[in-house]
């Protein structure tokens, strides 16, 4: 196994700060408690604002259009290089079949290889180490186009080059890791993040799998079990989270350990491929279990610190999510492409069923929600790209807002097509009709909601930064472990920031029939933006009043706040781009205008519902009802059926440390 680096301490101290590890190492496993997986997370986060942000802003009712208008603008050799690859990448997915890819539950070695002969694999990675470095811009284009031959595809390349190897080391990496693996990732070698295990998720706290230091420090031993391996059953290099235990050497040095990164050969002795996972969707991903015993890792390829493995993991997250928004793009323009066509085609009762209301409103969302997805993504591309904006909050609601309404699209046009949408391509085709997959595209998106941190866990995100400013200002407040007397401290304290704050959430640009004229029919569209963002805030502020040190513990009030920002930048966004549309490709303009007004309409209602469910809603009593679901008191109602799964296995697999017993399905394509 290759080494990065000669003396790793040169380039990369071994040891995180203190506060990026603020619970023991022999405290992490699955008896860590709900308050050390909470320091865990925090230690984390991105705590500093450098820049500014849009997002954050609206969750405050500071609506600051500028941050978003005019469009940003590429610089022209970027466009230029990104519009040259994506006509070739065009003419390559001519080539390719979905189809097979969905028969043979496989993406084929010559589509890979022909993939990599074009240097998909290196479109993120810098030219100086034989990467395209293309914009995030081309990169979700590339992704959109090779989704719509088959979201396998898709998959492939994001968990490859927005959380796999290239990404992290690019951000992260000492020079000499950057020389060594970047032009291997950029030249085809395909790559994974391996952080889930059997029993973790979202709460790294519970994390199992370890990194031991060698007596000699010059290696790491790994044990452990990595879940849904996404490309590891033919990745080259992975990136491994373990837990590095803390200890004391020879000369009195204490080393406090913690979640670390690691750079992995796959080919490395005691690495074992024990499954490759199969889904109801994504039927061509490599996806699989991998077990790690006694693996000896140099020293050299860890990433960062010991300690740092979760700040690695989530700063790459955060543009690295947007991959999936670029998904999502895709399946959205095809969604729209298909039911013009089909429900022009299609007549019932004398018209097009189109031309009836009923189906008609289902065609009327799509195309606005495909004008939005379109906006959203590009808007928080062009700003990650032009990289004077903080685009964390950006990111995660294009991962959140995308994905469900993407799902929303797949399953409206599977309505659409009725019996149709239901039947698989290949039985339309062997009975004489066109061969639409509606049904697969359902099947194919529905991970997206899970995948990258559900939608439930990416509210509880983007709430967390959201409500920030308010937990600052609350200090103690804010904290179930805080005496009465920091209490009382702590709302001295929080009234001086209220004080000055609530003010300005009294009135804004939103209430001048004049703002934003610019915008023309749209500007109403931005008032109404800017009059909610400053609704939004005062809410929050009251559901801050009102729980306090609780409020973490309110998901159902914090998700339907998240919604409401969603919404709300979408909304922008469509009105920033129709407006850039008019200015720079005139033909369109009008036809944007249109699209952005009937999403802005859409959004207005689902908007007010929102709001109206922030205190008229069923939270407490289905709380209470859940508890007595979960204590049993309802056996009764599951009574009269079957559970064919019982006796087929645990509900959760056995992941203690051991050799493998299984064959090894790692393969490689080249």
């Amino acid at each position: 196994m290759s080494s990065a680096v000669e003396n790793p301490a040169t380039d990369n101290p071994a040891d995180s700060p203190a506060s990026d590890v603020p619970v023991p190492s022999e405290t992490i496993g699955p008896d860590a408690t709900a308050a050390d997986a909470r320091a865990i997370s925090e230690a984390a986060r991105e705590t500093s604002w450098d820049r500014p942000s849009f997002a954050k802003g609206l969750y405050l009712g500071s609506f600051d259009l500028s941050l978003i208008h005019p469009w940003p603008e590429a610089p022209a050799d970027d466009v230029e290089r990104g519009e040259a690859f994506m006509a070739r990448l065009t003419d390559f997915c001519r080539t390719m079949s979905g189809r097979t890819i969905e028969r043979d539950a496989l993406i084929p070695d010559e589509y890979l290889k022909g993939l990599a002969e074009l240097g998909v694999f290196g479109m993120k990675i810098p030219r100086d180490y034989g990467g395209l470095g293309l914009s995030l811009v081309s990169y979700g284009r590339a992704l959109a186009l090779l989704g719509s031959v088959h979201p396998s595809l898709g998959a492939l390349l994001s968990a490859h080059q927005s959380i796999g190897v290239p990404e992290p080391v690019k951000v992260f990496g000492t020079p000499a890791q950057k020389q060594e693996y970047l032009p291997r990732c950029a030249a085809g070698a395909v790559t994974a993040f391996l952080l889930t295990e059997p029993d973790v998720g979202s709460d790294p706290a519970r994390m199992g799998s370890t990194a031991v230091p060698t007596d000699d420090g010059e290696s790491y031993v790994l044990d452990g079990v990595k879940l849904w391996t996404t490309n590891g059953v033919i990745a080259e290099l992975v990136v491994v989270m373990a837990v590095v235990p803390s200890r004391t050497d020879a000369d009195g040095t204490v080393h406090k350990g913690g979640i670390s990164a690691f750079v992995v050969e796959m080919d490395s002795p005691g690495i074992t491929v024990e499954n490759r996972n199969a889904f109801m969707g994504l039927r061509g991903i490599e996806n699989g279990v991998t077990r790690f015993h006694q693996v000896r890792v140099p020293a050299a390829n860890r990433l960062g610190r010991e300690g740092q493995g979760l700040k690695i993991a989530l700063s790459t997250l955060n543009t690295g999510r947007l991959s999936i928004p670029g998904l999502c793009v895709g399946s959205g323009r095809w969604s729209l492409k298909i039911a013009r066509e089909w429900s022009n085609a299609r007549t019932q009762w004398g018209r097009p069923v189109g031309m009836h209301e009923a189906v008609g409103k289902k065609i009327a969302f799509i195309a606005a929600s495909a004008f939005a997805l379109d906006a959203v993504f590009e808007l928080c591309a062009e700003m990650a790209d032009a990289g004077q904006k903080d685009v964390r909050i950006e990111a995660a609601l294009a991962k959140l807002w995308c994905t469900e309404i993407s799902c929303r699209i797949a399953d409206e046009l599977v309505q659409i097509r009725g019996g149709r949408g239901f039947e698989t391509a290949d039985s339309l085709e062997a009975r004489g009709e066109r061969a639409v997959p509606a049904e697969q595209q359902l099947r194919d998106l529905r991970i997206n909601r899970i995948f990258e941190g559900s939608s439930e866990i990416m509210k509880l995100l983007i709430a967390r930064e959201a409500v920030d400013a308010h937990l600052a200002a609350a200090g103690d407040l804010a904290s179930e472990d805080a005496s009465l007397s920091d209490k009382a401290k702590a709302a001295v304290g929080a009234s001086g920031f209220y004080a000055k704050w609530l003010p300005k959430l009294v009135a804004g640009a939103g209430m001048d029939p004049r703002s934003y004229s610019d915008f023309g029919r749209l500007a109403k569209q931005l008032r109404f933006v800017e009059r909610s963002s400053r609704r939004l805030a005062r809410q929050t502020f009251y559901g801050m009043g009102r729980w306090q040190a609780k409020l973490e513990h309110k998901q159902a009030f914090l998700g339907r706040i998240v919604d409401i920002g969603a919404e709300l930048f979408a909304m922008a966004a469509c009105c920033s781009r129709a407006e850039m549309l008019l200015r720079t490709e005139p033909e369109k303009g009008a036809s944007a205008y249109e699209l952005a007004e009937a999403y802005c309409e859409q959004a207005r209602v689902r908007v007010d519902e929102y709001f109206d469910q922030l205190w008229r809603n069923t939270d407490d009593g289905d709380h209470a009802l859940v508890r007595k679901v979960l204590a049993g008191e309802y056996e009764w109602l599951e009574a009269g059926v079957l559970d064919q799964s019982e006796g087929t296995g645990p509900w959760i697999a056995d992941a203690r440390p051991r050799a493998s017993v299984k064959a090894n399905l790692h393969r490689k394509y080249r």
